[in-house]
């Protein structure tokens, strides 16, 4: 069977694909991107429907006609709160939302897998079954928690899991496989600093907690440049800083929220400990009290030598379907370092990113390998993802579909 989109099953995801980016919706509030993944579904004859207790977000399956492995093959629908700044004829018609990570990109690409998969049923040539998990509130990493709380593998049992991003800075249609630590464990965290607040021309009546704030977003710079390995990739960041008065007074507590993210769980640790150290001792010396909340901690995504070499079968059987090459390279022989060495065209790897994903919880319950497939256009300037002009070069969503439908037929 060859897993490839044919002309007019391209032009219908890409249709998809500009018609989700121009009505883009925020993580659990995915409502009509759910109806949509379902209304294309529903018209395709080997595609049911499962249902699970959520509010948004698709699972489906397509029943192959022999026995074979379940493979679940996952995609992310949510868009992040932001303007889009990119001019296209499909920009975001919500204002301060768009798709500036792609998952409309990703859920196109699965719609893809999707109709090739369901034509290799009609075919005779689909062993096992094939689940296909369109997962919302990826971009706070709490959709993959809800699923799994709501009962996701009780309804599928998969013996393996694929999942994607695309990768701005890797060329268009190039598909990433990475042994290892691909992208960061992470666990983000809200502190509270608690003083006592009055009249701001009395400093020596009152507790000031934003001066204690301060010292303590100071000193948890140096966790990362003083207490971690330089060799190992680890990051600390306070991206929030809430609290104060617009009127002569001071307050009585300032919020914190952050975030540290590393390739290692020894290091994560590390910086944990320090993190509730320094709060500690530095509100103490400033005769304030503290807390802090430790959100869900997100794993590394983590790519093993075994994955790792179901997976480049895939990309090579991908690859070839799509006419990028010959595929002189027979599929089964290619391991990360004929990979790396880029004897297989069109299969590449990429250093890892201190980005998460909570693709990461899935591995807790089935072997589970992430790509990265290259979205960016030769010649333009790379818009990474995030930003108000990132965009996606959706050529490469030939390449993404291949991917996921080759997966589920290994």
């Amino acid at each position: 069977m060859n897993a490839a989109l044919t002309d007019e099953e391209y032009r219908i995801i890409l249709d998809v694909k500009h018609d989700l980016h121009m009505h883009p919706e925020l993580s659990r509030e995915e409502y009509r991107t759910t109806e949509k993944i379902k209304e294309f579904l529903r018209k395709l004859p080997k595609a049911e429907l499962i249902d699970l207790p959520v509010k948004t977000g698709v699972i489906a399956r397509i029943r192959g006609t022999e026995p074979g492995p379940e493979t679940l093959l996952r995609a992310d629908i949510d868009a992040l709160p932001q303007k889009e700044m990119y001019e296209s004829p499909w920009k975001s018609v919500n204002e301060g939302v768009m798709h500036a990570c792609g998952h409309d990109f990703h859920t196109a690409a699965l719609l893809g897998a999707a109709m090739i998969l369901s034509r290799a049923v009609e075919a005779g040539e689909l062993k096992g079954c094939v689940d296909l998990l369109f997962q919302p509130a990826e971009e706070g990493t709490t959709g993959a928690r809800m699923m799994i709380d709501a009962g996701l593998f009780d309804v599928i049992h998969p013996d393996y899991c694929f999942g994607m991003h695309n990768w701005p800075s890797v060329p268009a249609g190039k598909i990433v496989i990475h042994s290892g630590a691909l992208m960061a464990a992470k666990w983000n965290f809200r502190i509270k600093v608690f003083g006592a607040g009055g009249h701001g021309s009395m400093p020596h009546l009152n507790t000031d907690p934003i001066v204690c704030a301060a010292a303590v977003v100071q000193s948890l710079q140096t966790v990362v440049s003083r207490n971690m390995n330089p060799l190992t990739p680890t990051v600390l960041s306070i991206n929030m800083i809430r609290g104060g008065s617009p009127v002569n007074r001071v307050a009585d507590e300032v919020e914190i929220r952050g975030t540290i993210r590393s390739l290692s769980d020894e290091a994560l640790d590390r910086a944990i400990t320090r993190v509730e150290t320094i709060l500690m001792q530095t509100a103490e010396a400033y005769e304030c009290r503290q807390e802090i909340v430790w959100e869900e901690r997100i794993p590394a995504v983590t790519n093993t030598p075994e994955m790792c070499g179901m997976a480049a079968h895939a990309a090579a059987a991908a690859v070839s379907a799509i006419g990028e090459t010959e595929a002189a390279v027979p599929a089964a022989s290619i391991a990360s370092k004929e990979v790396q060495a880029g004897i297989c065209p069109g299969i590449t790897d990429a250093p890892p990113s201190l980005a998460s994903e909570d693709f990461a919880l899935y591995r807790k319950y089935v072997p589970s390998f992430f790509y990265w497939i290259g979205s960016h256009t030769e010649g333009e300037e790379i818009e990474e993802l995030h930003k108000p002009t990132f965009h996606t070069d959706d050529r490469a969503l030939r390449t993404a579909a291949a991917i996921y439908a080759a997966a589920a037929m290994l």
